[in-house]
């Protein structure tokens, strides 16, 4: 039935070929593509073979656009710093350790300036360097000096120290200070020079009576030498004031006082001395927490750090336990055997001190503040 069906098919398509004219248009390419693949699954199908499989073309992907990213520069670094050498000569200030800007001297009086410099510098000084006076007020000081007798090495400190005489006239006087390298060229801080200023003050007079028993004698007020006491702590900085305690970081602070007994007339006997430090001022509560003030005898000559005491120390000249008995003008009976054996001399010097704690540790500054109106008051007989 299969094989009647496609022969009466083709057939029909041969009756139509014959009918058409042999010249005609040229089929389109896609048309006779249409019937060769017709005619060839007609033959197919008679000959019982399966119609010719045109192989679909092989796809290939294109790569994958990739964009183009912009190449990623290291960050634009500016040119390094390059460090300024340091100079072969160079001096820093450390501190003042006697005479501190603004300290006060008797006109006239003799002292000792000293400060204490950093070599910051990238050269040794030795004792061919000098400290030379640069400007302003000399104050009867050297036009130059040694610096040291040994030798200061890059990052090491020294105290250079200058005697000095305060002018015969009160006021305000500065005098300016370098250092001098081997080959005459002068240098100092970065700043400048390094100086000494201190207020030269006249003396308090020291009036002297005729005492009333009828026997040759006097009284004498002995002054206070600002410029020559001060106070030293545990930590071993030294300052111009008269401050005793501890501090709020219980470090201890011990006073020292030098008085002027220049004035007193030889071969005397003292008959009494009454001290008055009745003009001071309180931190805290230092006799509540430290116990009783004292004062004893020490010749520290030109105070500095080395003059601060440690310990607990005998042989007290004067011991006051409250305010009120700060605040009173009293006698001095132990005083009165040390200041006799002074006679003749010219400076009779304290140091003042808690001894019974030296320090509470409560964080809290507790101080007494002596200030510089002290008065140390001698009565005696001459023959």
């Amino acid at each position: 039935m299969k094989k009647s069906f496609l022969a009466v098919l083709i057939l029909a398509f041969a009756a139509l070929a014959c009918n058409l004219p042999s010249a005609r248009p040229a089929t389109p390419s896609g048309v006779e593509a249409a019937y060769t693949a017709a005619a060839q699954t007609v033959a197919a199908q008679m000959t019982n073979q399966p119609p010719a499989v045109t192989a679909s073309p092989t796809i290939v992907p294109l790569p994958a656009t990739v964009t183009p990213q912009p190449a990623t520069l290291p960050p634009t670094q500016g040119p390094s710093a390059t460090p300024s050498p340091l100079p072969c000569n160079l001096a820093s200030f450390v501190q003042d350790v006697t005479f501190p800007d603004g300290a006060t001297v008797l006109t006239g009086a003799a002292f000792t300036k000293t400060w204490r410099l950093k070599n910051v510098g990238t050269c040794t000084w030795t004792n061919s360097y000098s400290l030379v006076f640069e400007s302003g007020d000399q104050m009867s000081g050297p036009a130059s000096q040694a610096l040291t007798s040994g030798a200061v090495a890059p990052g090491q400190t020294v105290d250079i120290s200058v005697n000095l005489t305060a002018p015969p006239s009160p006021g305000k006087y500065r005098g300016n200070w370098k250092l001098r390298e081997p080959g005459g060229v002068l240098f100092g801080l970065s700043t400048g020079p390094f100086w000494v200023e201190v207020q030269a003050i006249a003396p308090t007079a020291t009036p002297s009576i005729t005492p009333t028993t009828g026997a040759s004698g006097g009284v004498y007020n002995a002054p206070l030498v600002a410029a020559e006491s001060g106070s030293v702590r545990s930590s071993g900085e030294k300052l111009g004031v008269t401050n005793l305690g501890d501090l709020d970081n219980n470090a201890v602070s011990q006073a020292f006082l030098s008085f002027d007994i220049s004035g007193l007339p030889l071969g005397i006997t003292l008959t009494e001395v009454r001290v008055n430090f009745s003009n001071y001022d309180m931190l805290g509560d230092p006799f509540g927490g430290l116990g009783c003030m004292r004062v004893y005898p020490q010749d520290y000559g030109t105070l500095d750090a080395g003059d601060y005491f440690a310990g607990s120390p005998l042989g007290a000249l004067k011991r006051w336990c409250n305010a009120a008995e700060l605040s009173a003008e009293s006698v001095a009976a132990d005083m009165l055997g040390a200041l006799q054996a002074k006679v003749g001399s010219t400076r009779f010097q304290l140091r003042a001190q808690f001894n019974d704690t030296a320090s509470d540790n409560d964080n809290l500054a507790d101080m007494v503040r002596l200030g510089s109106a002290i008065k140390l008051i001698i009565k005696y007989t001459q023959p």
